[in-house]
C-alpha cells in the first residue's frame, strides 16, 4: 500500500520530470546524460523527501541536479559530443540548425558558466539565487554569467530580421 508520502512524491515526480530534464539536457547537452542526472537527482531526492520543506523542494531538487552535474563533470573531465542521428525528426517550423548551435557553443562554456547561463536564463533564477546554488559570490555570477553570454553571442550566428 502506497504511503503518503510516495503519493506526494509521486505527485511532485509527474508534475516536475520534464522540466528537471529540460535543465539538465541544457546543462550537460546530452539527452542520455540528462536522463541519468534526473534519475540520480530523483532518487536522491526520495531519500530526503520527509525531510525536505514543500515550499523549497524545488530549490533543492535544483541544487541535488546541478551538485550532480558538477561533480560528473569533475569526474569524468570533458565530454566532446559527436554527432549521433537523432531519435526523431524535428517537429516542422523548428530551426534545428540554430538549435544545435546553441548546444554546441553551449558545450564550450566552462561547466560553472554554462550552469550559470541556464539558471539564469533558463531557469530565469535572480542572480542572488544563482549564486546561493552554487556557493559564489553575486558579482562571479554576473561576471561568469557575461563572460558566457559573450562567448555565445560569439560562437553564434547573428540575427536576421525578415523584412515584409
Amino acid at each position: 500500500m502506497a504511503t503518503s508520502r510516495d503519493l506526494d512524491f509521486s505527485e511532485y515526480f509527474a508534475a516536475r520530470v520534464q522540466r528537471f530534464r529540460r535543465v539538465a539536457f541544457a546543462l550537460c547537452g546530452d539527452w542520455h546524460g540528462a536522463e541519468d542526472l534526473v534519475q540520480a537527482m530523483f532518487v536522491q531526492l526520495y531519500r530526503r523527501w520527509r525531510r525536505v520543506r514543500p515550499d523549497t523542494v524545488d530549490a533543492y531538487a535544483r541544487r541535488i541536479l546541478l551538485n550532480l552535474f558538477l561533480a560528473g563533470r569533475r569526474r569524468s573531465g570533458w565530454e566532446y559530443v559527436t554527432s549521433f542521428p537523432p531519435d526523431s525528426a524535428s517537429p516542422p517550423g523548428r530551426d534545428t540548425s540554430l538549435r544545435l548551435d546553441v548546444e554546441r557553443a553551449l558545450a564550450e562554456l566552462t561547466p560553472r558558466q554554462r550552469a550559470m547561463v541556464v539558471l539564469r536564463f533558463l531557469e530565469d533564477l535572480p542572480v542572488t539565487e544563482v549564486a546561493a546554488l552554487l556557493g559564489v559570490a553575486e558579482g562571479t555570477v554576473k561576471s561568469q554569467t557575461a563572460r558566457g553570454v559573450e562567448a555565445l553571442r560569439a560562437a553564434l550566428p547573428a540575427p536576421t530580421t525578415e523584412e515584409s
